[in-house]
């Protein structure tokens, strides 16, 4: 039985001067999570929120919040990400030297562990560090923009990372050109948690639609 798909909308595309009603409306149109896209403009060009803003949005909303460290460094990090309020913590595979050690500080921390793969990464590298983690984050574009196109390989790619994770109690998440014309084939492949920024600000509807009809073609896929 699959677990019913999560909406984690990425607050990469807001109006930062209006950060806080953003979030609100997140929570108010029926998302599941915040996602928070974290950028050191070394890991990947772009340069987002330090821990001190996330921490500034979370006495406004009850959703539970997650962190994505797109970090060189993310040992230095953690801890003040949690502080800020996120209670899931993603690293990137490829920027963790000692991955099982970084996971493990994350759960002592309190925190769910996750772990990020770039489209190059392959799914095999999860395999010793499973009984450690909630989530593993299947990026479906090159990190570091908003506004990307999906890369459609990477379905292969969450179907071995499904399968890899089978009996375990984790997430199975999608980030990187997630809407209305990807969402289904991306949940028939094995995602549940599924992160999505422009598509769902771009809804004419508004987000309350976005995010109904996200979520209405996802559970469609997993039928």
């Amino acid at each position: 039985m699959p677990r019913p798909p999560s909406i984690a909308p990425s607050v990469l595309p807001v109006d930062f001067s209006r950060l806080g009603d953003e979030v609100m409306a997140l929570e108010k149109a029926g998302a599941d999570l915040i996602h928070w896209d974290v950028m050191d403009g070394v890991f990947v060009p772009n340069l987002t929120f330090g821990p001190d803003v996330i921490a500034s949005t979370r006495p406004l909303v009850d959703l539970e919040f997650e962190a994505h460290l797109m970090v060189v460094e993310p040992d230095r990090l953690v801890e003040r990400y949690v502080e800020a309020g996120c209670s899931t913590v993603l690293v990137h595979v490829e920027a963790c030297d000692h991955l099982h050690r970084t996971l493990a500080h994350i759960a002592d921390l309190g925190a769910t562990p996750g772990v990020a793969l770039n489209p190059h990464t392959p799914a095999e590298v999860i395999r010793n560090v499973r009984d450690l983690v909630g989530v593993v984050l299947v990026m479906t574009v090159n990190p570091g923009f908003g506004g990307q196109s999906y890369i459609e390989s990477m379905e292969s790619k969450v179907t071995e990372v499904a399968s890899l994770l089978d009996g375990y109690n984790c997430a199975v998440e999608v980030d990187g050109g997630i809407g209305p014309t990807t969402v289904g084939a991306v949940v028939a492949a094995g995602a549940d948690r599924l992160v999505s920024g422009s598509a769902l600000f771009r809804d004419d509807e508004g987000l309350e639609h976005a995010v109904a009809d996200l979520r209405a073609r996802a559970v469609a896929a997993q039928a």
